[in-house]
C-alpha cells in the first residue's frame, strides 16, 4: 500500500513538471509567432537626438576628469537601485541622468552606458570640455562645471522629426495635437513629472498614436509647464510626420504612430486635465464662489469708480496688485553673506548702475549671483522693492537672466540670480577675450537679445522697459547664448504705453536722444540701445571709442557714414574669419541695416523688437526703408542741442542711402 502511494506521488510530480515545461514551450511558440503582447520593454532606445559640447576647456584636466569619473559611477549606482533619475555633485562637476519611466532597469543602464561613451567624446579646442549633454530617445545625460539642475528651457531647444509622412494627415494631425496638448497640461500636475498615453486616430480603427512627456525632477511645477509649452510648440512643425521628439534642458516630449512603451505603462490623464471633485463639492464651491463673486463685483465697481475719478496714471503698485503673481524665494541675509564670503572683493563679479554683484555658493553647492542694490533703506523703498521683485520673479524667458529670489530683511536689499559662467558680452568684445566669438555666436547673441527684449515689451502681461541695454548687461551662459540682466529694476511703463518723463537710468552712448535729453521713455528707447549694441557686436568697437583711422568719429557716426557710402562691410571686426561658412556678406549687411534702422532719430521710425526679430529671421534681403540718420551721436556732449521747442526737418544727402533728420532738443 505504501509502495503504491509513493508511485502515485511520483506520477503527480512528473505530471506537474511536464505541465510546467509544456506551458513554457507554448509561451515561447506564441511569442515567436507574435501572438502575445509583451509588457516588458526590451529596447534601450539609443537613437541619438541631440548633442552639445562646451567650447571651453577645464583649467585642471586631471582633477576634473577624476571627479567626472566618480560622478558617472555615482549616477550608475543610483540607476542600479531601480531609479530612473539621478543627480550628483563632485565639485566642480555637476551631473544628471534621466531615463524614461517606462524603461526597465537593464534598458535604462544600457542607454546610460551608450550616453556615457558618447559624452566622453566631447572636447574643447585645448582639452576636455567643461560641460556636455547627450539626449537619446531613452535617456538624457549632462554634466557641467556649474549648477544647472533647475534649468528649464534654453536656446538650442528643438524638435526632431521622423521625416516620414502619414497617409491621412488631417485626422492624424488632430489626434496628435490633442494628445500632446493633454500631455503638456497634465504632466506638470503628476508626481514625478512623467506621463505616457495613447490615442486612437479619429476615423482610423487600426491607427493609434503614442506619446510621452517628462520633466526633470529637480525643476518646479511652473518650470515644467514652461518647458513643455516650448516643447509642444517645437513639435508643431513635425506633424504630419509619423513621429517626433522635442528636447530641452528640463523636459522631453515625444509622439509616434508606433508603440515605444508597453500598454500597461500608460497614465490616466483625465483627472489632471480638469478640476476634479464630487457634485456635492461642486455645489458647495459654486455657492461660495457665487457669493464671493457678487461681493468682488461690487468691490471691483467701487474701486473702478474711485480710480476713474483720478486723473493721474496708474502707479506701479496698482499694476502689480491687479495681477496674480507668485512671490520670489526669500533668502536669509546671513546665508547670502556666508555664500559670498561676506561680500568679499574676491567674490565680486562686477559693478553696475543698480549695485555690485557677487558670486555666491549656497549650502547645497548651487552657485548664484547676488546683487547688492544701491537703494536707500526706507519703508517705501522696501515696499517698492518687494513689489518689483514679485513681478521680476515671474518673468521667464530663455534670453533673460532668471531671478531666483531676494532678501529684504537685513541691512541691505539683495537679489539672487542664476549664475552665468561666461560673464558679460563686453568681456568678449573689448577685453582680453576679444576675437574669440565667431560670426554664428555673434548672430545668435544678436537674435537672442532681440527675442528677450520683444518678450519684455510685448509678451509679458505688463510692458517692461529695460532703459539700460548695453553689452555689460548682456550675460552669456555656458553655450554662449545671451541672457539680458537688470531688467525690471527701473519703473514700469504706465498703461497708456506712451512716453513718460522720469529719472534718467541709462548709459550715455547707448541712450536714445529723446530719453537722454527730455526723459521721454518708451519701448523705442530700448530699440535704440539695442541698435548700438548690435553695431558693437559687429564691429568690436565701443560706442564711445574713436578708432585711429575714423577721422575722429564715434561708432554710430562711423557706421552711418559707411552705410551711406555703401561700405557696410568696412565696419566688421577685423578679428572675424571671413572664410567661416556661417559668415555671409549679404546677411552681415542686412544685420547692419537693421541696427541702423533701430538708431533712427524719430522713435516712430524705429521698428518694434518683435519686428526686429522678424527681420532677422527673414531670408535674403527685406523691403528697404528710407533710414533717417540721427544727429545725437557724440557721447561727450558734442550734441547740437538748441533751445526752445522741438523742430525737425529732413533733407536727402547726395549719393546716400539715408536722409538726415535734424532735431533740436531742449535740455532737461
Amino acid at each position: 500500500m505504501m509502495m503504491m502511494m509513493m508511485m502515485m506521488m511520483r506520477a503527480y510530480k512528473l505530471g506537474r513538471w511536464f505541465w510546467v515545461v509544456g506551458m513554457h514551450i507554448m509561451i515561447i511558440i506564441i511569442m515567436l509567432n507574435g501572438g502575445l503582447v509583451v509588457v516588458v520593454n526590451c529596447d534601450a532606445q539609443t537613437r541619438l537626438l541631440n548633442k552639445g559640447c562646451s567650447q571651453f576647456s577645464v583649467t585642471d584636466p586631471s582633477s576634473f576628469n577624476s571627479n567626472l569619473n566618480l560622478s558617472f559611477s555615482d549616477l550608475q549606482a543610483q540607476l542600479r537601485s531601480n531609479r530612473r533619475f539621478a543627480t550628483t555633485i563632485r565639485i566642480p562637476v555637476y551631473a544628471m541622468v534621466q531615463c524614461r519611466n517606462y524603461m526597465s532597469t537593464n534598458d535604462c543602464l544600457a542607454c546610460y552606458r551608450v550616453a556615457q561613451a558618447q559624452i566622453r567624446n566631447c572636447s574643447a579646442p585645448t582639452g576636455p570640455a567643461n560641460g556636455a549633454r547627450v539626449i537619446y530617445e531613452g535617456c538624457f545625460l549632462r554634466y557641467e562645471s556649474n549648477p544647472f539642475f533647475d534649468e528649464t528651457t534654453r536656446p538650442g531647444n528643438t524638435g526632431i522629426c521622423k521625416n516620414q509622412t502619414v497617409s491621412k494627415a488631417g485626422a492624424f494631425n488632430t489626434s496628435v495635437g490633442g494628445m500632446l496638448l493633454d500631455l503638456q497640461i497634465a504632466t506638470p500636475k503628476i508626481k514625478g513629472f512623467f506621463a505616457a498615453t495613447q490615442k486612437q486616430v479619429i476615423g482610423e480603427l487600426n491607427t493609434t498614436v503614442h506619446g510621452v512627456a517628462q520633466c526633470a525632477e529637480t525643476i518646479t511645477k511652473t518650470g515644467c509647464e514652461e518647458c513643455l509649452k516650448v516643447a509642444f510648440q517645437n513639435l508643431q512643425g513635425c506633424v504630419p510626420d509619423s513621429g517626433g521628439s522635442a528636447v530641452d534642458a528640463g523636459c522631453f516630449l515625444r509622439y509616434s504612430d508606433t508603440a515605444f512603451f508597453a500598454a500597461n505603462q500608460t497614465t490616466i490623464l483625465t483627472p489632471f486635465l480638469k478640476n476634479g471633485g464630487s457634485s456635492k463639492n461642486a455645489a458647495i464651491i459654486g455657492g461660495v464662489a457665487g457669493g464671493t463673486g457678487l461681493f468682488l463685483l461690487l468691490l471691483g465697481f467701487f474701486f473702478w469708480f474711485r480710480r476713474s475719478r483720478k486723473s493721474k496714471a496708474v502707479t506701479r503698485g496698482n499694476i502689480l496688485d491687479a495681477t496674480e503673481l507668485q512671490g520670489p524665494l526669500n533668502y536669509h541675509y546671513k546665508d547670502l553673506k556666508s555664500a559670498t564670503k561676506n561680500f568679499s572683493e574676491e567674490n565680486k563679479l562686477g559693478e553696475g548702475g543698480f549695485g555690485d554683484v557677487y558670486k555666491g555658493t549656497l549650502r547645497n553647492g548651487k552657485i548664484v549671483a547676488v546683487k547688492k542694490l544701491a537703494i536707500a533703506q526706507s519703508r517705501r523703498a522696501k515696499e517698492e522693492f518687494e513689489s518689483e521683485v514679485k513681478l521680476i520673479s515671474n518673468v521667464h524667458h530663455r534670453n533673460l537672466v532668471r531671478l531666483l529670489g531676494c532678501c529684504s530683511k537685513g541691512p541691505e536689499l539683495l537679489l539672487v540670480y542664476e549664475f552665468m559662467p561666461n560673464s558679460s558680452l563686453d568681456k568678449f568684445l573689448f577685453g582680453e577675450k576679444r576675437g574669440t566669438l565667431n560670426w554664428k555666436q555673434r548672430y545668435d547673441i544678436i537674435m537672442g537679445t532681440a527675442r528677450g527684449l520683444a518678450y519684455l515689451h510685448e509678451e509679458f502681461h505688463v510692458c517692461i522697459i529695460h532703459r539700460d541695454i548695453k553689452t555689460s548687461n548682456i550675460l552669456l551662459d555656458g553655450d554662449f547664448y545671451p541672457r539680458i540682466a537688470d531688467f525690471g529694476l527701473a519703473r514700469l511703463l504706465p498703461e497708456d504705453r506712451s512716453h513718460l518723463s522720469t529719472r534718467f537710468a541709462g548709459t550715455l552712448g547707448y541712450t536714445a536722444p529723446e530719453y537722454a535729453i527730455h526723459g521721454q521713455l518708451s519701448e523705442k528707447a530700448d530699440t535704440y540701445s539695442y541698435g548700438v549694441v548690435v553695431l558693437e557686436i559687429i564691429s568690436g568697437q565701443k560706442s564711445n571709442e574713436i578708432k585711429p583711422d575714423s577721422a575722429g568719429e564715434y561708432l554710430l557716426e562711423r557706421a552711418w557714414k559707411l552705410y551711406e557710402n555703401e561700405k557696410h562691410l568696412d565696419l566688421v571686426d577685423e578679428t572675424l574669419d571671413r572664410k567661416d561658412p556661417h559668415y555671409e556678406e549679404e546677411n552681415v549687411k542686412k544685420v547692419i541695416e537693421i541696427a541702423l534702422m533701430c538708431t533712427q532719430s524719430s522713435p516712430i521710425q524705429r521698428p518694434t523688437m518683435s519686428e526686429v526679430v522678424a527681420l532677422l529671421k527673414s531670408k535674403g534681403s527685406f523691403e528697404q526703408r528710407t533710414l533717417s540718420r540721427p544727429v545725437f551721436i557724440d557721447v561727450n556732449q558734442r550734441t547740437r542741442a538748441g533751445s526752445g521747442a522741438d523742430t525737425s526737418t529732413s533733407t536727402a544727402s547726395s549719393n546716400s542711402n539715408a536722409t538726415v533728420s535734424i532735431s533740436h532738443y531742449s535740455g532737461r
